[in-house]
């Protein structure tokens, strides 16, 4: 059974979690969950992180001008899509004004519209773009997530919060095992937080570990009876890559297809 503590009301907080309850460390109550629905629901209780609780609150109160009237998540993000997705997309942590404000992962800023519009252009997303949850966008067969789930401070999460943070993804990725087939790692920080998470999930990561690149492409045998993995990279969908041409909206999609090629999603 699941144990809940009373929340902390003197936190201030402007988003939607005030009131909530809350759970005990990550790592306590993580692989107590027997489902991916449960997983989406207890995860934005988390406050394990005090920088970060700090921090996404902090804006969700302030706000930035454009959304002053809009009310703001301000609480850990959980993955969006099927519970039985054979591809699953990793990134950083939400975007403060974006995933922290609407409360889905990529949805409502820069980073998500080049995301989106690409997963549309390769077939795994119902719509090119994504504005907030309710506007009914749907992913085929693939689950959009990241290592830390709450907004860091200049998107720049320590070493430490992902550590902490990691238990929620390597639950996440256990129940996705049974169909999982591929997972897209944007950029070099999720590459590195993704890979003992996978482990731990049940392939087999070579030594030494595969580094990251833009075209990186790695079978991971599994440990069990279970097929391979395929784990490919993908630089960051971040305004800098985007706006300096490091990277392009077909670069995008090309590495999404690419990896909806091997989790065997028809196109």
């Amino acid at each position: 059974m699941l144990t809940l503590v009373a929340p902390d009301m003197t936190n201030g907080s402007g988003g939607q979690g005030g009131g909530m309850e809350e759970t005990p460390w990550p790592a306590a109550v993580a692989p107590t969950l027997t489902g991916i629905d449960e997983l989406d629901e207890v995860l934005p209780t988390c406050r394990a992180c005090p920088r970060l609780v700090a921090w996404r609150e902090e804006v969700a109160r302030v706000k930035r001008a454009a959304f002053r009237d809009e009310e703001y998540w301000g609480r850990p993000v959980p993955g969006f899509g099927p519970r039985d997705a054979a591809l699953a997309v990793v990134g950083l942590a939400p975007a403060a004004h974006g995933g922290n404000r609407t409360g889905r992962m990529f949805t409502g800023d820069r980073s998500g519209e080049v995301l989106y519009a690409a997963m549309y252009r390769a077939g795994l997303a119902s719509r090119p773009d994504s504005v907030r949850p309710g506007d009914g966008l749907t992913l085929r067969s693939t689950r959009v997530t990241s290592p830390v789930h709450c907004a860091p401070p200049d998107n720049r999460p320590t070493p430490g919060e992902r550590d902490t943070c990691r238990p929620w993804l390597a639950r996440e990725f256990e129940l996705l095992a049974p169909t999982l087939r591929a997972v897209l790692v944007l950029g070099g920080f999720g590459w590195q937080a993704v890979l003992p998470v996978l482990a731990a999930a049940g392939w087999r990561v070579p030594r030494p570990r595969p580094a990251f690149a833009h075209d990186a492409h790695v079978v991971l045998p599994s440990a069990s009876e279970g097929g391979p993995l395929h784990l490919l990279g993908c630089y960051h969908v971040s305004q800098r890559n985007t706006s300096t041409g490091r990277l392009s909206p077909g670069m995008v999609e090309d590495r999404l297809r690419a990896a909806a090629r091997v989790a065997d999603i028809a196109e």
